[in-house]
């Protein structure tokens, strides 16, 4: 492996845009290679930010990269994914991770089997707010999440629950640290032929309650997570990336409430995520969201997904 990592990104729309901006800002990457299939997109994203352009994934020198960042629509992720995985390249393939938990285990296989990285985009993981906040987390009795937005201006292959609320999905599953076991869940379209709001109640095996409220067609945009347990509230807003912690203590037998902020370095999410798999990759290491936790997460949005639909 060269001083500098190659790494190519494979679908530059929306979101792959910032993937080949962040990358050729990275003084350890050599962005080695943008492809999408949209005429004349590759050519215009490759030339802003100095990298090769290519309208089909077959061009792509595969055998001179180190990595490719996956941000095409889900249903191509398989395909994609297995490609570059099957010639020795690792991946961060965008959330959802696969179309299906039948996808995203042949994907978690592909990768032990060859030896190489699997992450999942799960950008929250790394918001500043949440890095600060998680470690003061425990026990939490009860969850509220509202993940509020306006009506997107891009692809809506999917509803709103892989769409947005499994970033939330996945923070629970890393927060409260247990089995859920039951989940009502109401959804409905509004503005596209899928779900467009959703709202779910999750109970987990240690009592655990988490409500979590999900839209893309609210006037405005919000998206905090405030945790409740015993004796402490932790909220963290995620677009300000403000993070707070009040805790109930005894002083000279009395109850008094202290707390405050969190000291948060602000950092753009989806930049610390490709720092983690681009370390991970060097030092052949576990990404900070695995394959695996990926998995995890879809598996919980599918159950939500089945339970909203039999709640019908």
């Amino acid at each position: 492996m060269s001083d500098k990592l190659r790494v190519a990104v494979v679908g530059v729309g929306y979101l792959g845009q910032h993937h080949a901006r962040l990358l050729a800002g990275m003084s350890d990457v050599d962005l080695a290679g943008i492809v999408d299939t949209k005429p004349g997109r590759a050519g215009e994203i490759g030339s802003r930010f100095g990298a090769p352009a290519f309208t089909e994934l077959r061009d792509l020198p595969l055998d001179r990269l180190d990595a490719v960042t996956v941000a095409v629509p889900t249903v191509s992720h398989l395909d994609v994914a297995m490609r570059l995985m099957d010639a020795g390249v690792s991946v961060l393939v965008e959330k959802p991770l696969a179309s299906s938990l039948n996808e995203a285990d042949r994907l978690i296989e592909a990768a032990a089997r060859r030896g190489v990285v699997l992450a999942a985009g799960h950008t929250e993981r790394f918001n500043p707010a949440v890095v600060a906040a998680l470690p003061l987390v425990s026990n939490p009795r009860f969850v509220e999440v509202h993940r509020l937005g306006t009506f997107p201006e891009r692809s809506l292959d999917i509803d709103v629950i892989f769409d947005l609320m499994i970033h939330d999905l996945d923070l629970l599953l890393t927060s409260v640290k247990s089995e859920v076991t039951s989940i009502e869940a109401v959804g409905v379209n509004v503005l596209t032929p899928r779900t467009d709001i959703a709202n779910v109640r999750l109970r987990f095996a240690s009592g655990c309650i988490a409500n979590v409220t999900a839209s893309r067609i609210s006037r405005d945009k919000v998206r905090k997570v405030r945790f409740f347990q015993r004796e402490s509230y932790v909220s963290v807003d995620y677009a300000s990336q403000e993070a707070e912690i009040y805790r109930l203590v005894a002083q000279n037998g009395r109850p008094r409430i202290e707390g405050g902020k969190l000291d948060v370095q602000r950092d753009e999410p989806l930049r610390a995520e490709l720092a983690d798999f681009v370390a991970a990759v060097r030092h052949r290491r576990e990404p900070g969201v695995s394959g695996r936790a990926g998995r995890d997460a879809l598996a919980l949005a599918t159950r939500v997904a089945q339970a909203m639909e039999s709640a019908t």
